[in-house]
């Protein structure tokens, strides 16, 4: 039997839509974004949305929308992805990396408000909602992220390429911060095949936003096109970017959309079916969820192993594909990559928890179509390769 780490599933309206947009001859940007768009944003309760052809992009148009520029300095958590920091280097800014809390390896209130106190001068932050786990934009008590922030004016964008739908509390990620990055990539938990979406509520944001991402020209291809006035005519007011997304690819985000929780629900079941048959194994620790289950979009089941095991976390991870079982590693942090090693002189001494957890996580298989008896084999084998 394999099962891969991650599988796409498309058994929906995706080549319907698809068949759609061929049908039209338009097959750039047009009305399937615009409805792709729209739909984006009233589910998630934002008044704009603008969809790109990949989250990265996304997040350099809000960071440049924002202002960042040369010299800017920007939270950004250690353990993600490269794409959240690397889009402020694009502009010049500098990321300061911060540690991250063990189960979650998210950013808390805490954690935000120590950094704040050595870097005063930050006045942006990135927040990655890791796993489809929301961090801790709200509480009870008022000291939640967007308080903190508000406090010391600090602008926010949410890095939510894993966290859709995910919720905190009655709201949707997209609905929390300053602007909200998602990601439709091919392993993400809806997809475009590539593809991203930038949501937000404040307008100017929204129409700095729109126009970089084609090229700073102030009039979209399809309403040139499509408008009884002269459609040769438009103006560049910006040096933009080549960040849309053609309709193809919202054809088949469109198609995803409509079963959006259907999926989620689906991961759900799997999780549970970890959750209940690793939670006796000590050699594991499980991921922490500090949201109800349903509000979790389950993108990542990741897992720490103990030192105390038997064989390596490289060790396992082998072990397992020879077994024909994908798995991955969320992440290597960024305190690690050369790159940043060397331009920051970042040591791993001041990122004890992303260190912590780097040596020794990995992520089991996730996705809607995984069945139930494909998770037991998942298990059986992880179990026996741990001796347990």
């Amino acid at each position: 039997m394999r099962i891969p780490f991650s599988k796409v599933s498309c058994n929906g309206n995706e080549l319907k839509y698809i068949k759609e947009v061929i049908d039209s001859g338009w097959l750039t940007t047009a009305s399937k974004a615009r409805s792709f768009e729209e739909k984006v944003a009233e589910y998630v309760g934002a008044k704009y949305a603008c969809a790109v052809n990949s989250c990265t992009a996304a997040l350099h148009l809000a960071l440049e929308a924002m202002g960042i520029s040369e010299g800017d300095k920007v939270f950004v958590p250690d353990m993600t992805f490269t794409a959240s920091a690397e889009v402020i280097r694009y502009l010049g800014g500098h990321p300061v990396f911060l540690d991250v809390e063990y189960g979650t390896c998210l950013i808390t209130p805490e954690i935000l408000e120590n950094a704040i106190v050595k870097h005063p001068d930050v006045k942006t932050l990135v927040v990655v909602h890791f796993g489809g786990h929301a961090a801790e934009m709200y509480n009870q008590q008022g000291n939640g992220i967007v308080d903190i922030c508000k406090r010391n004016h600090i602008q926010i964008i949410e890095d939510a390429a894993h966290a859709f739908p995910s919720q905190l509390g009655d709201k949707y990620v997209g609905n929390l911060g300053d602007v909200t990055c998602f990601s439709f990539y091919a392993n993400k938990t809806i997809t475009t095949g590539e593809g991203g979406m930038l949501v937000t509520n404040n307008e100017e944001i929204y129409k700095r936003a729109n126009t970089m991402r084609l090229h700073g020209i102030n009039r979209d291809v399809w309403g040139r096109f499509t408008t009884d006035s002269a459609s040769w005519e438009y103006d560049v007011i910006a040096p933009g970017y080549k960040y849309n997304m053609p309709d193809i690819n919202a054809a088949i985000g469109l198609a995803q959309l409509e079963k959006a929780e259907s999926m989620r629900e689906k991961r759900q079941k799997v999780v549970e079916f970890y959750y209940d048959e690793l939670k006796d194994v000590d050699l594991l620790d499980l991921p922490v969820s500090k949201v109800p289950f349903k509000h979790h979009s389950w993108h990542i089941f990741h897992l720490v192993l103990s030192p105390d095991a038997p064989i390596s976390r490289n060790e396992l991870i082998n072990k397992l594909a020879k077994e024909g079982i994908g798995t991955s590693v969320h992440y290597k942090p960024l305190h690690h990559m050369t790159y940043y090693r060397e331009k920051y002189n970042l040591i791993k001494e001041d990122y004890p928890t992303s260190e912590q957890i780097w040596q020794n996580n990995f992520s089991l298989p996730l996705y809607p179509d995984l069945q139930l008896e494909e998770c037991r084999v998942v298990c059986d084998s992880l179990k026996q390769s741990l001796g347990v």
